[in-house]
């Protein structure tokens, strides 16, 4: 198939903007039928491969499975579920991914065979997770449990970007601001300093050598870190060695690097939690968690637990060989293994990685305001030692 823009008009008359997968322009106009669309105009979008068909927001799925699941439960067939959510969506690409999922349930298949075809929105854990619902006959439990996990990593994602962005944007004024100064002010005072006819301390000297470099070459210090990143995104894409060991490098970064592992693990054991309270097998689990933890370190540590696991070894054995889970974890995993409620252990495992992630984070977030201000606060004393020393050696001269 081939994707297509389109324009078309809706049952009340607002003009749609979208894009949908369709054979041709035939089968397009077919297809926005279906989903009581009148075609105005449909393109060929060339360019597909580069840029893909685009993804739809988190919060959008959570209130599809909510509702998805409301009707299920109801006893609605899940066409006429499906139809009621399209025409209810507003996301225009979500639109056309529910209006896929129909034409193929339509055509035989079963919801998770019509989810697995589009993956950039429904990953493998939640096509296994339908699957499995469909299989044993608790959907709608499945459903549940999806919107609960979707808006806990709704919620770890809005921690994970606090860990980030709140360094990253004090970080940028304290660079800008030490930009200014060398740019702007220490050359000013420079000649000022340089008239008085001392011979300039070492500290002065060095800077004005700075300033000077930048005031020259302030082109490749803003370019610098651009071309830097660009060339470690392209390693880090060609070399997958760099990209394990980038990756360990991450969790060896002080402060930060601690709760990015106590985030990674908290996902992967929520995950693996509902994967086996689903009536997944244990080493299936393992193996569809490896695709979301996002770190190539911790994704082999789980491809040994796998392993050690199909050669015999209790899940405890496992996971304690791997080095990444401290004790207390371990004696739950064991308690729950010995008890029979292994999901239970798995939930009690991501509820206290969560907690100690936002403990964390918080933590954090206190002490990088005042290292900031302190890097801050020791840069401008460099320079005004540096560049009022000389001036201080004048005037007690003149006064003796």
């Amino acid at each position: 198939m081939s994707l297509y823009t389109y324009k078309a008009v809706g049952p009340d008359g607002r003009t749609v903007l979208g894009r949908i997968d369709a054979l041709n322009i035939v089968d397009l106009e077919m297809r926005l039928r279906r989903m009581e669309l009148d075609l105005i105009n449909g393109d060929l979008v060339s360019n597909r491969s580069l840029f893909g068909a685009g993804g739809v927001p988190r919060r959008e799925i959570i209130h599809f499975c909510f509702h998805l699941e409301l009707l299920v439960r109801a006893g609605v067939p899940i066409l006429e579920g499906l139809s009621d959510l399209r025409d209810s969506l507003e996301h225009p690409r979500f639109r056309e991914v529910v209006a896929s999922m129909i034409e193929s349930i339509e055509g035989g298949q079963r919801l998770s065979q019509a989810m697995s075809g589009q993956p950039k929105v429904f990953n493998k854990v939640f096509v296994s997770l339908i699957s499995a619902g469909e299989a044993t006959g608790r959907l709608p439990e499945v459903l549940q449990n999806l919107t609960e996990s979707l808006k806990w990593e709704d919620e770890l994602a809005s921690q994970t970007k606090k860990l980030i962005m709140y360094p990253a944007f004090v970080g940028t004024i304290v660079l800008s601001a030490t930009f200014f100064l060398m740019i702007y002010m220490v050359p000013q005072l420079k000649q000022f300093v340089k008239n008085m006819g001392q011979v300039l301390p070492l500290q002065t000297q060095v800077l004005f050598f700075v300033s000077d470099l930048l005031v020259a070459y302030w082109y490749v210090a803003l370019l610098l870190p651009v071309v830097l990143g660009f060339a470690l995104k392209v390693l880090l894409h060609i070399n997958p060695l760099a990209r394990v060991r980038f990756d360990g490098v991450k969790l060896k970064i002080p402060l930060i690097g601690d709760i990015l592992r106590k985030i990674i693990l908290s996902r992967f054991a929520n995950t693996f939690a509902l994967l086996y309270s689903s009536g997944i097998p244990i080493i299936e689990s393992i193996r569809t968690t490896q695709d979301v933890v996002g770190n190539r370190v911790v994704r082999r540590g789980l491809e040994r637990v796998e392993q050690l696991i199909g050669e015999g070894q209790n899940v405890t054995a496992a996971f304690h060989s791997i080095g990444f889970f401290p004790p207390l974890v371990i004696r739950m995993l064991r308690v729950g293994e010995n008890t029979g409620s292994l999901d239970v252990a798995l939930r009690n495992v991501s509820y206290f990685y969560n907690r100690d992630v936002k403990e964390s984070v918080e933590k954090v977030q206190q002490l990088i305001e005042p290292m900031l201000t302190v890097v801050l606060g020791c840069l401008l004393g460099w320079i005004m030692l540096a560049v009022l020393g000389p001036v201080y050696d004048v005037i007690s001269k003149i006064k003796t």
